[in-house]
């Protein structure tokens, strides 16, 4: 089983893909380039959002878990 890369590299990999599809979009010479290119954008547009809301939830999980810690210290003691 593979093991997942760091987000900072799927963001990096991703932008590289952007960077293609761009490359793409000035030389698609009818609609059918023209929309696949826009519906591949908004899905790499799509992961790299999902990247980064996961790194906010990520945090705020582990902010609450330290929340969580602190109180079951206090009623402990």
């Amino acid at each position: 089983m593979e093991k997942h890369k760091p987000a900072d590299e799927m963001i990096k990999e991703l932008d590289d893909m952007l960077s293609k599809i761009n490359a793409m979009e000035i030389v698609a010479s009818d609609d059918y380039q023209k929309n696949s290119i826009k519906i591949m954008r908004a899905l790499v547009e799509g992961q790299i959002h999902s990247i980064n809301e996961f790194g906010h939830l990520k945090k705020g999980m582990d902010l609450l878990m330290l929340q969580l810690f602190d109180v079951q210290n206090k009623v402990k003691n």
